[in-house]
């Protein structure tokens, strides 16, 4: 009979495709992974995987087995659920993965306020510049900037926010879009953007970007150095010495999309986990949003 522990180390180390990349949430050496797994490899006369340089890829055996291991886990996930009962507060732990941008500048106030209400809730943020692989179990939940359109997934509308162009308070004033010939232009190594919506400079035409990286944080303070560029509204009072320019000729929109397993709808701690985020992130794009129009309105700016 097959252990359930080690069906936990197989998920591990089939949704890392490495020992040493299942071996910290696992929370054993990688040594000890490669023993359990060929422990388990021996108790069922077959290989699970195919080990190369690259990594642990599946077997057709080993795809099938995950398959199967994956229903029981979240079967074992929602009993648990059952037996704490609806009427206590969230508890366990959680992932989310999102963009930067979101992860830096929104998610720590929002996951802050919730787990304040929530005290057994462990959450962890995970920031990446690129889309979370929910396939592999890198997060528990994806904050997106445009909604997957493949996999088993439950996808939800946040909420939509604005990007302006903007430069320092004591840079020169601008007028039009040529005014700004010669000026270092920030933005996304072009290569490295994840996402179509993301090429906001490409959308407006300003063409070569000078001081470019693939992190909005990083945008950010070069921005402060000088340099101008887009900017997400929600990050301007994270800098104040930033200030929009142009906005009514230059306003982007986007929207970010909370992505779960479709299997979660089941779950009641992770629906109303995400009816809470989705509510919070609603509230603090639209607050500090505001913040940044009441800034600008009572500096005189451009509103």
């Amino acid at each position: 009979m097959l252990d359930w522990d080690d069906m936990r180390v197989f998920l591990g180390v089939a949704r890392a495709r490495s020992l040493s990349g299942a071996a910290p949430s696992l929370r054993m050496d990688p040594a000890t992974v490669g023993r359990r797994i060929a422990r388990l490899e021996e108790a069922l006369g077959a290989a699970l995987f195919l080990k190369s340089p690259q990594g642990y890829a599946l077997t057709d055996l080993g795809a099938r087995l995950q398959s199967r291991a994956e229903e029981a886990e979240e079967a074992m996930r929602l009993a648990l659920e059952e037996g704490q009962g609806a009427s206590q507060g969230l508890t366990g732990q959680v992932r989310i993965g999102a963009p930067d941008g979101c992860a830096n500048f929104l998610l720590p106030q929002v996951v802050a306020r919730i787990q304040a209400r929530n005290p057994g809730l462990e959450i962890q943020i995970l920031a990446l510049p690129r889309v979370v692989n929910l396939s592999r179990r890198e997060a528990d939940i994806a904050i997106t900037v445009s909604p997957p359109d493949a996999g088993r997934l439950t996808v939800q509308k946040i909420a939509d926010y604005r990007l302006h162009l903007a430069q320092r308070r004591d840079a020169p004033a601008v007028a039009t879009l040529s005014d700004l010939k010669g000026r270092p232009v920030v933005g996304y190594i072009q290569d490295m953007i994840f996402d179509r919506a993301l090429d906001y400079l490409g959308e407006l035409g300003l063409g070569t970007v000078q001081l470019a990286s693939n992190s909005v944080p990083v945008q950010l303070m070069l921005l402060r150095q000088g340099g101008v560029g887009v900017v997400h509204d929600f990050a301007l009072p994270f800098a104040p010495e930033l200030t929009r320019i142009l906005t009514s000729e230059v306003s982007l929109t986007r929207a970010f999309y909370l992505v779960r397993h479709d299997a979660d709808r089941r779950s009641e701690r992770m629906s109303r986990l995400a009816a809470a985020i989705i509510r919070e992130l609603r509230e603090e794009v639209a607050r500090l949003e505001a913040h940044v129009n009441l800034t600008e309105v009572g500096s005189g700016d451009e509103p």
